[in-house]
């Protein structure tokens, strides 16, 4: 049971019972005292009207015969008559006190509530054509006795009432909870591995808003995963070219295969192989770290002019031997960040942009303040970026698996890892196409 009431059906089926039993009590309640007024006063009335007609009666009756027709027509009623010397008899008479028999007499009608020997009781006197009066005297409590009936009858409706809301409860909890058991077995499907759910939007909206949220997840679950295979490949696919390199050296020198004087080139292709699979090990250490939750950012105020210079400065040798032309323009600036990590974020799009940049072409880094944050390019002469290749610019070996096989790349890593470092450091990365032709990445820093 309390398993029942810990889940949505459960409690939705308490609410709705809940809800309905006040909406019932509350209706019983206002009915019940509703029917005892209107009844009371129906009585009362009716007490009224039988003392008016007793009241112009002009033959003379004995007290008996009055009892019995008020009896006749109203039932549980006492009368009383007060003669003209103010002597009151008849059973109705200990009710009747000597100042209401002398108004009475005088000719003024009598109409109120009064308590009397331990009970309430309802008073209507009428004086008679004689001089006399008739006075009609009922208990309220016999009054109330008649709203029994009706009373019971409501509450007989309102139980009845709260087992339908017990039954709707139930049903309506049934009703809202089965399309969301069913949505969350296949969200337990999905984490156990399995994709491409069919997942069929039900109502109300809020569970269609659900069930759609879920399946937008299966759809990028799915690619995200499909390119995460790819990238795996992309990398398996990397490392092994240079491990067979060092594999097929080394077994060549084993066998005695290598001449004395190939000794030094065997040993630069061996070094430089090496130093390939060293860029993957650094390149995926650094992503994990920056996906880490413990990545430590060192701020300290920067001047943006001279870590341009700086970059500028180190790969300038670089672009010389490669035969491209590195322009650096930079606004004085000074921001709060950490000055290593910023430089490891040019250094990575500087070296895409060698990579894809001809001799005779030119790389060009640029900054530039925007009111409180700054903004820095870095521009390459390559054959620029498609729509798609914008798209899927920064994840993981997206590019490097789509151009591994018509230019040269690098490890698939760089640009995803510049685009965590700068998300890291507060600011934003975006790639795109320069004016004059070439791939542009702008990466937009916060003052502090």
């Amino acid at each position: 049971m309390r398993t029942y009431l810990r889940s949505l059906r459960g409690r939705i089926t308490l609410v709705t019972v809940s809800v309905a039993m006040l909406a019932v009590l509350a209706t019983g309640l206002i009915s019940l005292q509703l029917v005892r007024v209107s009844t009371i006063n129906e009585a009362k009335a009716q007490l009224a009207a039988q003392a008016d007609v007793l009241s112009k009666l002009r033959a003379a009756a004995t007290i008996t015969d009055l009892s019995d027709r008020v009896k006749l027509a109203l039932g549980d009623t006492e009368v009383a008559l007060v003669r003209r010397n103010g002597q009151v008899v008849g059973g109705g008479a200990p009710y009747i006190d000597q100042a209401m028999a002398r108004r009475l007499i005088r000719g003024n009608p009598v109409s109120t509530v009064r308590r009397s020997g331990g009970e309430t009781v309802v008073i209507e006197g009428r004086t008679t054509p004689s001089g006399a009066a008739i006075v009609l005297v009922r208990s309220q409590a016999s009054l109330e006795r008649t709203t029994q009936q009706t009373a019971s009858r409501i509450l007989i409706a309102l139980l009845v009432g709260i087992v339908l809301a017990v039954i709707a409860g139930a049903l309506l909890g049934r009703w809202i909870a089965k399309p969301l058991v069913t949505t969350a077995a296949t969200a337990r499907r999905m984490g156990a591995g399995e994709r491409g759910l069919p997942i069929t939007a039900h109502r109300p909206t809020e569970i269609a808003d659900v069930a759609d949220a879920l399946a937008s997840l299966d759809h990028a679950l799915t690619t995200s995963e499909g390119r995460q295979r790819e990238f795996l490949l992309s990398i398996s696919h990397e490392l092994r070219t240079p491990l067979t390199a060092v594999r097929g050296y080394g077994e060549a020198m084993t066998d005695g295969l290598i001449h004395e004087a190939d000794i030094a080139s065997v040993g630069a292709t061996l070094v430089a192989e090496t130093e390939r699979l060293d860029r993957f090990v650094a390149d995926l250490l650094e992503l994990a770290r920056l996906e880490a939750d413990d990545f430590v950012i060192h701020r300290q105020p920067l001047d943006v002019a001279a870590l341009l210079d700086e970059a500028g400065q180190a790969w300038l040798g670089r672009c010389a031997t490669l035969g491209v032309a590195l322009a650096v323009a930079a606004d004085h600036a000074t921001i709060v960040t950490d000055g290593r990590r910023v430089r490891q974020v040019l250094d990575g799009l500087v070296e895409n942009a060698l990579r894809v940049t001809p001799a005779g072409a030119g790389v060009q880094l640029h900054a530039r303040a925007e009111g409180t944050d700054v903004v820095l390019e870095v521009r390459d002469g390559g054959p620029g970026l498609s729509a798609d290749d914008l798209r899927v610019a920064f994840e993981r070996g997206a590019l490097h698996a789509r151009y591994r096989d018509i230019r040269p790349v690098g490890t698939g890593l760089g640009l995803s890892i510049a685009s965590r470092l700068v998300s890291r450091l507060g600011g934003s990365i975006v790639a795109g196409n320069a004016p004059g032709g070439g791939a542009v990445f702008t990466v937009r820093l916060p003052a502090a």
